[in-house]
Parts: structure tokens; sequence; C-alpha cells
């Protein structure tokens, strides 16, 4: 009897040092751990992800994530959190590509109107100068046929026919303008039509470029609010807070970074960095729409170009553009005012207020917040008024 009862103590304290031992899920999904809460049962073993009634696992196994569904627990959800994520990503880079898409029509629409102008007034500046040389036709066929100079050599009067010498050039070289004018316009009109022509077919490529973006945003964020209805409330509450969770673990990283204490104690705004952050700090609440660039909704690039220009600075359109065109700063001397770019596609940007806080437009279904800067993964800083 005393036998059985130390081996079945000795097997109770293994299985005990075993799940003491064992990593908790949660904590291997991220490089920064996060303090461990008190042991219960659900912390040994987690709530599976509870799916509403009509939905079945194959429909998150669809959105590419392995071992979704019932009995993943805390560590599938963590997945379908990454693959959401992901999902706006590419959403984000699309409405990058269609912003940028959309610039150019409007740019090039404006060209090929202009070119239309051009031709339009080229055509009418011929069809002058054509009725001029029909007049000089006139002219000589009513003398006779004869031209001015033999009617000079006739006249008998010698006064008159050296007074008609100079009319004559003066006559000579109109004729000549006229040709060499009516010949260059001619010219010109072909011009227009061909650069009419050449701009008309980068219009039609750009117009389906900008179409091709806006089906590629709408299929993923179609495909990320699918995945975030396929969870019951409860799932979708965890899910905020798994996402909450992994902001502020990034944030106090790049807190400890040696970038954010290098910053300059007191580093100010410029004057026009205040006000673009004055106009940002503003349109806090409202919705994150692809492709708005204000009044009344704004994405990411909308926010921080439209920030600036009523700064008086006026800054490229999508985040991409602002990444390879405005001068770079580094990280440590970042200022209020600053745009930081993230990912490595430029895909997203927001506005740095100083504090290690910044103001963006997240996402679709988000409002413009307030944010800790290191939140997400830092590119890069530009600074619009260096």
């Amino acid at each position: 009897m005393n036998r059985r009862r130390c081996a079945a103590v000795a097997t109770t304290l293994v299985c005990a040092l075993a799940v003491l031992a064992s990593p908790d899920p949660l904590n291997r999904a991220y490089a920064a751990p996060v303090p461990t809460p008190a042991a219960s049962p659900s912390a040994v073993a987690p709530p599976p992800v509870e799916l509403p009634p009509g939905t079945t696992e194959s429909d998150i196994a669809g959105s590419g994530i392995a071992g979704s569904g019932a009995g993943s627990g805390e560590q599938s959800l963590e997945k379908v959190r990454l693959e959401i994520a992901r999902l706006y990503r590419k959403a984000a880079s699309a409405t990058d590509a269609y912003n940028l898409a959309d610039e150019q029509v409007k740019k090039q629409a404006s060209e090929v109107a202009d070119l239309a102008g051009d031709i339009v007034r080229g055509r009418q500046r011929i069809d002058a100068l054509r009725a001029q040389a029909g007049a000089a036709a006139r002219a000589q066929y009513m003398g006779a046929g004869l031209p001015p100079e033999a009617r000079l050599l006739l006249a008998g009067d010698p006064q008159l026919f050296l007074d008609g010498v100079g009319r004559i050039k003066q006559g000579q070289k109109a004729t000549s303008d006229l040709i060499l004018e009516l010949t260059r316009e001619q010219e010109d009109l072909k011009t227009y039509a061909a650069d009419s022509h050449t701009h008309w077919e980068r219009l039609k490529e750009t117009r389906d470029r900008k179409e091709k973006a806006e089906k590629e945003i709408k299929k993923q964020i179609s495909a990320a609010k699918k995945l975030e209805k396929s969870l019951v409330k409860k799932d979708r509450e965890r899910l905020a807070a798994l996402d909450r969770a992994a902001a502020a673990r990034a944030q106090t990283a790049w807190l400890g970074t040696e970038s954010f204490q290098l910053q300059g104690v007191g580093l100010g705004a410029s004057e026009q960095g205040a006000k673009a952050i004055g106009f940002a700090t503003a349109q806090i609440g409202k919705p994150y729409v692809w492709g708005g660039a204000g009044p009344n909704s704004f994405d990411c690039s909308g926010l921080t170009s439209q920030a600036w220009l009523a700064a008086g600075r006026p800054i490229p359109r999508t985040s991409q553009e602002q990444w390879r065109l405005l001068p770079k700063v580094a990280v440590a001397d970042m200022r209020p005012g600053d745009l930081i770019i993230y990912f490595a596609d430029a895909s997203h940007v927001a506005m740095y207020v100083g504090d290690g806080r910044m103001v963006h437009a997240p996402r679709p279904g988000r409002n413009i917040t307030m944010a800790g800067a290191g939140s997400m993964q830092i590119l890069g800083v530009v600074r619009p008024d260096a």
C-alpha cells in the first residue's frame, strides 16, 4: 500500500513539473515576453475559438491560416490576428497604388485636355491663314491675272514704279511668311495630335491600374472582414485585446531602444510642423476610408498630406512617395511634425506628435487616433520642412 501511495505521489510531481516547464503558447508568438498571469484552468488549457452558427472551420482555413478552428485556443486566435493584419497591409499597399494612379489620372487627363485645346486652336489658326491665302489669290485674279510687277512696269510712271517696288517686296515677304506660318501650324497640329494619342493611351493604362488597385483593395478588405465576422463576439473581443497587447509590447520595446533614448530633450516642432499637428489631431475620431483625403474621412497618407498642405507645405499624396521623395532623418533626430513610415513596403504613414506618440488613420473600420509611435514596424522618418 505504501509503495502504491509513493508511486502516485511521484507521478503527480512529474506531471506538475511538466506543466510548469512548458512555455506559454501566447508568449511564443512574440519576441518580447509579457508577465505571465497567475495559473488558472484557462491559462493551462485556453478555451477554443468559437465559431458562429453556420460557420465552418473551412471558412477560416480558406484564408490561409493553418490549424485555425475549434480546439486551437489563443494560438489559433493569434494566427487569425496576424492574418487579418496581413490582409489589411495588402489593402494598404493597394490603396497607395490606387492613390498614385488617381493623382496620375488627374494630371494626365489635364494634359490631354490641354492638347485637345491646342489642336482646336491650331485648326482655327490654319483656317485663318488659309483665308488670308485665299484673299491674296482673289486679289491676283482681280488684277487680270497679271502679277503686281508686270502692272508696275506697264504703268508708265517712274515714281509710281519706285514707290511700288517697296510694296512688292513687302507683299512678297508677307506671302512667304504666310506660307511659312501655315506650314508650321500644320506641323504643330500633327505633333499635338500625336502627343494627344500618346497621352490618351497612357491615361487609359493608368485608369486600368487604378481600377485594378481598387479591385485589390476591396478583395483584401472583404477577406479581412469575412475572417473577423467568422468569429463570435467573445472571440472578436479577445482578438482586439491581442491587438492591443501586441501594440503595447512593441511600443514598450521601442521606448527602450537607443534611437528613442537619444532623441533630443525638448526638441520641438517647427512653426509649420505645429500647424500640421494641429490639423491632424483635429481629425481624431473621423473614419478611415481608403482614398480619403478629407474633409470627412481620410486614409493614412490622405491625413498626413492634407495636414502638411494646411500648414502651407504641399507633399506627395501617398506614403510610398512621401518616403521616396521627402528628406529622411534618423529616428533619433525625430521631432514633432515629422512623418513616420511603417513596414518594409512603406504602406503606412503617421505623424509624430512627441513623447513617443503619433496620430494616424489606422485601417478600414477604425477611426483616426493617437497611438504609440513604436507600436508598428518603423521603416524610417521623413521631414517635410527639412
